[in-house]
């Protein structure tokens, strides 16, 4: 049926008016009813969970919360079934995403659920129901991630993994040496390893995950280089030398290998660079034997003796009295050495010494001395003196000859002339000894020490200490360029009675000594430096002379009868003086007056049994004791 429209109906406007009416009627009738659908709809699912709505594609539509969770509980089953594959090298381990810390918040996930579509937005909420029932909508499930839980199970993992790193080692078994290398440590780091898994937890996947391990590195990871050296050390003896002996040094001194195996050591040492181990010889072992050593090999400094060339001005070193080093073991730079050099190969190894050079060495200048010439000469005589007098004059003369005496120092006769003994080449001659001349070692010794006061004394040296003969002796009243007469005498008697004088010059003082067997003479020469000073010396003064006392005899039934022979001598008494004035730069420097005291002295007599004996003498029938 159709509508026409005629002039004659009703207008157009009426009728169109009744038209719409009808479709407005429609609209509200339809209206009235999707509205009634709707309010039934949402009655309906007052309690459950819109249609359409699922998880991970367990569907939950219709369903109340209560029974979403049981659901849920009993169909997702990644957290609990799943497993995720650990792995090490060759070795792996199963966990399942609970056990690497991820749960399944079922309640949560549940309350998701039924809270789509009810967001209390009616135009928004109508929308999220119809297309969720339309197409359907699939929520992701609400997974919680415990980092301790997963971390806690990895630590498990790791007992198995986990090492220590292990230093290389050495070891010595006799001269054998064996080497160990390092061991890399391992430890299982749970944190990166985690991380690596938490996206396919996230995802819901499973996978297979290489666990990150962490290495480090021992601090000691190769030990061949020192294995090397500690066979090289071993590989033959060690002789220990000294490079520049002195005649008689002992030496050398050989330690084998198994010695050395027995000293042998291993430190481990730590410094910036690192750690590592040292190989060398325990000092510990070594310092016994070089300190027993050292006693044996010390030489004590000798400065040189020398003679003054006049000519040249210059000092000489005396043949066999030329400077010797001071000498002393150093036991620790030893021991350093013996170390440094067995670890460069070689087994021969010098001794360390400390030396000490002598402050006159043999090319010392007579300048640097102050040494410019002749200060003082004397000369004594001995002639007529017995063979073993004169031994001893010309030994013990020898010892002073290039003695050096430094500005400021004092000159022992005692010191220099050192043991008078057989054994020092002296021989027996006459002494005075307990009031009486008798033959002793060292007899004529002080015709010597007589020598060298007069040239101190005429030198203008301050005179130290100085002993007189008990009585006047012939031999040192003689006629010399300088003197003649008694009180210029010095007597010794070691380690009693010294001869000593000091050197007050600026300039060292050489001396030097000279035996004349066809003279009958023993000289003494000063060299030194000439600073302008004039020695005056008086006459010399007796007084309180005293006769001698009338001969003594004495019986020696040794001897025959009429055999007299004397061994002692007569010699009046006295006191004596001899003044001396030091002047320099027309001013004193010093005043001294040598004073003696002369005992009267008897000649003796030794007799044999019967003998005729001259008038008013001594008689004793008691011969001479022995000293």
């Amino acid at each position: 049926m159709s509508l026409i429209t005629t002039p004659t109906s009703e207008s157009f406007e009426t009728a169109f008016a009744r038209w719409l009416g009808g479709i407005f009627s429609v609209l509200v009738i339809a209206a009235s009813c999707v509205g009634m659908f709707v309010g039934a709809f949402q009655i309906v699912s007052a309690n459950s969970i819109y249609p359409g709505v699922s998880v991970r594609g367990i569907d939950l539509s219709g369903l109340s919360r209560e029974a979403a969770v049981d659901k849920l509980s009993r169909e997702f089953t990644y957290s609990t079934k799943t497993n995720f594959a650990l792995r090490d090298g060759d070795k792996t381990w199963n966990a399942t995403p609970a056990q690497l810390g991820a749960t399944f918040d079922v309640m949560t996930t549940a309350d998701a659920a039924f809270a789509y579509g009810r967001s209390g937005k009616l135009d928004l909420d109508l929308i999220d129901q119809f297309w969720a029932w339309y197409e359907g909508n699939d929520l992701a499930p609400i997974i919680t991630f415990d980092s301790n839980r997963g971390a806690a199970f990895l630590k498990t993992v790791a007992r198995e993994i986990d090492r220590a790193a292990v230093e290389a080692s050495l070891t010595v078994n006799g001269t054998d040496v064996k080497v160990t290398q390092g061991v890399f440590g391992r430890t299982v780091n749970p944190e990166k390893t985690l991380t690596k898994i938490i996206p396919s937890l996230r995802s819901l996947t499973t996978t297979e995950v290489t666990l990150v391990i962490d290495e480090y590195r021992p601090a000691v990871m190769d030990a061949t280089q020192q294995a090397a050296l500690a066979k090289q050390i071993l590989s033959q003896p060690l002789s220990l030398i000294i490079e520049k002996p002195n005649k008689g040094d002992p030496g050398p001194w050989v330690f084998d290998q198994r010695q050395l195996a027995a000293m042998l050591t291993i430190n481990r040492v730590e410094d910036l660079t690192g750690a590592r181990y040292v190989v060398g010889l325990d000092s510990k072992q070594l310092l016994p034997f070089l300190e027993t050593l050292a006693p044996k090999l010390e030489t004590k400094t000798k400065d040189a003796r020398y003679i003054f060339n006049d000519e040249r001005k210059e000092l000489v070193p005396l043949v066999g009295q030329e400077a010797i080093d001071g000498r002393e073991l150093d036991s620790a730079a030893t021991i350093k050495l013996i170390n440094d050099k067995l670890l460069t190969g070689s087994h021969s190894v010098p001794l360390v010494f400390k030396i000490t050079k002598p402050k006159l060495h043999n090319n010392v200048k007579a300048a640097e001395l102050g040494i410019t010439g002749l200060v003082s000469s004397q000369v004594t005589s001995f002639k007529g003196s017995s063979a073993e007098r004169l031994n001893n004059i010309r030994t013990g003369s020898g010892q002073f000859h290039g003695v050096m005496i430094p500005p400021g120092g004092t000159f022992s006769f005692n010191e220099f002339l050192g043991d008078i003994s057989l054994d020092k080449g002296f021989s027996e001659a006459l002494i005075i000894y307990a009031g009486k001349t008798i033959k002793g070692v060292g007899g004529g010794i002080c015709q010597v020490s007589t020598t060298a006061f007069r040239a101190a004394f005429f030198g203008g040296y301050p005179i130290v200490e100085r002993h007189s003969h008990a009585y006047r002796v012939i031999y040192y009243e003689r006629q010399t360029p300088s003197w003649t007469g008694p009180g210029l005498d010095a007597a010794i008697f070691t380690p009693e009675a010294d001869f000593k004088f000091k050197n007050d010059r600026e300039a060292w003082l050489l001396i030097e000594t000279y035996i004349y067997p066809a003279s009958g003479t023993v000289q003494f020469k000063f060299y030194s430096a000439d600073d302008g000073r004039k020695v005056k010396v008086l006459p010399f003064e007796i007084r309180n002379e005293i006769p001698a006392p009338k001969d003594l005899y004495e019986l020696d039934p040794k001897l025959k009868k009429d055999e007299i022979k004397q061994v002692d001598y007569s010699a009046d008494g006295a006191d004596t003086s001899v003044k001396r004035k030091v002047e320099k730069d027309g001013k004193t420097l010093f005043e001294d007056t040598i004073k003696t005291h002369y005992l009267p002295w008897q000649a003796v007599f030794q007799y044999g049994p019967d003998s005729k004996l001259p008038d008013d003498v001594i008689v004793s029938p008691t011969p001479t004791p022995k000293p």
